[in-house]
């Protein structure tokens, strides 16, 4: 079946009907891990002699489809199932360019945007917990739409739940009613009034409770991690602040946040008014709290201006990144976004060297995703690749000064529009077109050839050179004699240790004995911040260190955000004694995980249903 001209990952026309809007009636319904309900699209006919609707569903039960105006049944049929879920063509009334139509469905069970949680699975052990997770092409099997981020639209929801339970939307909250339904049911009232792509149509429904973190602000969760959230979140303001002195001005209202359960695949997403964040980022110093940076930044980078698809998918996260690193300059010192970009280049190296390699098509900048799965095409590249090359931009037109304001004009141009990497590049060379120096860029390569970044930013190195003097000590030491002084590791900050461990791994092996002396000397096995553990972890692997593999399993069970579970696991694999130990315990712990985890663990072990 034929995909959209537009985006090779959904089916749906909307250069011939068009979503204005979406409105959500729907029921949680906990016992049959379902939503059920309505959604009623108002639709404009850019073509005035289409006669059909397309859009994306996956896995939906459809129980009607109505012209809202009449109450007339429209005909509809489902396509064959692909990478993408299915097509789902309606019939449309023969009169009028604008038109309502209300789809009443029911999610499946294995609906692959929603994880559904026991209370056994939860915090509390009380109630029990969904949430949702629409990127990249998820929303379709949550709500019938236009699910291409090319289509934006406002939307309003009505969910009804269990009286005792909160719902929480990617929209600002409005009233709260009793159902009609029943006494132990509430109708909660949602309305996103900026337009919006799908894969920002967000839930959540729990047992929650809220602390006031800021004058726009709330964190959201289950009682037990609150309070803790609270204390890690409560630079928000400040980022926000900074944020709109780079940006401009922030047009969504709230920013809350919300501290999932740990099954949250990512360490952030960026749903408008409602920032979906893993409890892996409470440290309890706040070391962990960039990311709340990096999803405060796609206020713009993402949510406003957006990639047409997710082959541009760079400018959402390539930008988001750079931002994220500016905010970092400006709260803690430019040596701060510095270290902080050497330290994610080994992660990007890796990415790129090992884990896909250096010559595959979709390490390039804008990757060609015609018959790929974007959460296949998932990596590190459209974030790190993406911010160098916008560093590289800037070091060429002659630093932050000039380049900072064009970034503020680029958001103001584009704001709620979706755009590809050639109208970027327009923009930037009329914007830029006196300096002379913008004729050195080779767009061709930095777009579309694999591998690393062609350059490489001359980094201010002043808070990595004790990690990696630390480093040299521990490769050429005798454990059996004298040991560096404990005082310079606790010394450093948590990102330096992050480095220092990172220098570590990319290094030839440690010999077990330098080992068992780092594990005792710095007591690295009960680290409170995961980015710590999880290193450690891989150098004890890395070195074939038996102590490694069982908290290694651990860590990539009670938690799953993809960044620790998936390169775990590979490492654990990579052993080929411990293999089967992997491959077990992903088996016996897959149900646990959310769709989007569970799925690519299983292809980096070469597990095939």
């Amino acid at each position: 079946m034929a995909l959209s001209p537009g985006d090779p990952n959904s089916y749906s026309r909307p250069d011939k009907v068009i979503v204005d809007h979406i409105h959500l009636d729907l029921e949680v319904d906990f016992s049959r891990q379902v939503l059920s309900g309505h959604v009623l699209l108002s639709l404009t006919k850019v073509d005035k002699e289409a006669d059909v609707v397309i859009l994306d569903v996956n896995k939906l039960d459809i129980h009607s489809i109505k012209d809202e105006a009449t109450g007339a049944s429209l005909e509809y049929e489902v396509g064959s199932p692909s990478c993408c879920g299915e097509k789902l063509e309606i019939k449309l009334p023969s009169s009028g360019v604008a038109l309502k139509i209300r789809v009443s469905y029911t999610t499946s069970p294995s609906c692959s945007a929603l994880q559904w949680l026991t209370p056994e699975q939860t915090a509390g052990k009380k109630h029990p917990y969904v949430f949702s997770q629409c990127q990249a092409i998820h929303c379709r099997s949550m709500v019938p739409c236009q699910d291409s981020p090319g289509v934006k639209a406002p939307y309003s929801a009505v969910i009804t739940a269990p009286a005792e339970l909160t719902v929480l939307m990617s929209a600002v909250r409005g009233d709260i009613e009793p159902a009609k339904t029943g006494v132990d049911k509430k109708l909660f009232h949602f309305t996103q009034k900026v337009p919006i792509q799908s894969y920002l149509i967000a839930i959540a429904v729990g047992a929650l409770e809220s602390r006031k973190i800021g004058p726009r602000s709330h964190v959201w969760s289950e009682a037990e991690f609150v309070d803790k959230a609270a204390f890690d979140f409560s630079e928000t303001e400040t980022m926000l602040k900074t944020a709109e002195d780079l940006c401009g001005p922030y047009v969504w209202g709230i920013y809350d946040i919300l501290v999932l359960p740990p099954s949250f695949p990512f360490g952030g997403m960026e749903n408008p008014c409602l920032t979906f964040a893993t409890p892996t980022l409470l440290s309890g110093d706040k070391s962990n709290a960039d990311v709340i940076a990096h999803e405060i930044a796609h206020s713009w980078t993402g949510n406003l201006v957006t990639n047409v698809n997710f082959e541009h998918f760079w400018l959402n996260e390539g930008f988001t990144v750079f931002t994220e690193r500016k905010i970092i300059g400006r709260m803690h010192g430019e040596p701060s976004r510095h270290f902080s970009a050497i330290l994610r280049w080994k992660d990007l190296e890796e990415a790129v060297m090992k884990n896909l390699g250096e010559t595959n098509p979709l390490t390039a900048l804008v990757p060609n995703l015609a018959g790929v799965d974007p959460d296949d095409a998932f990596s590190l590249v459209p974030y790190e690749k993406g911010s160098t090359f916008l560093w590289y931009l800037e070091d060429l037109v002659g630093g932050g000064a000039v380049f900072e304001p064009f970034l503020k004009a680029y958001y103001a141009k584009f704001a709620y529009k979706s755009i590809d990497s050639e109208a970027f590049k327009s923009y930037f060379l009329e914007y830029f077109s006196s300096n002379e120096e913008v004729k050195k860029i080779d767009w061709n390569t930095w777009f579309n050839s694999p591998g690393m970044p062609i350059y490489r930013p001359k980094f201010d190195d002043s808070l990595a050179k004790d990690c990696w003097e630390l480093a040299e000590k521990w490769q050429k030491l005798d454990p059996s004699k004298e040991l560096p002084p404990k005082q310079e590791f606790e010394a450093f900050s948590p990102d330096q240790k992050q480095e220092f461990l990172g220098t570590l791994i990319n290094a030839p092996p440690l010999e077990h004995s330098k080992l068992e002396a780092m594990a005792s000397l710095y007591d690295l096995f009960n680290s409170s911040n995961v980015e710590i553990e999880f290193r450690w972890i891989r150098l004890g692997l890395k070195a074939k260190w038996e102590p490694s593999v069982a908290p290694a399993l651990v860590l990539a069970t009670v938690q799953g955000r993809m960044k620790f579970v998936r390169p775990l696991f590979r490492d654990v694999y990579a052993w080929p004694e411990k293999r089967q130990e992997a491959i077990d315990t992903y088996m016996a712990h897959k149900g646990e995980m959310m769709h989007v985890c569970a799925e690519m663990v299983a292809k980096d072990l070469h597990i095939t249903s």
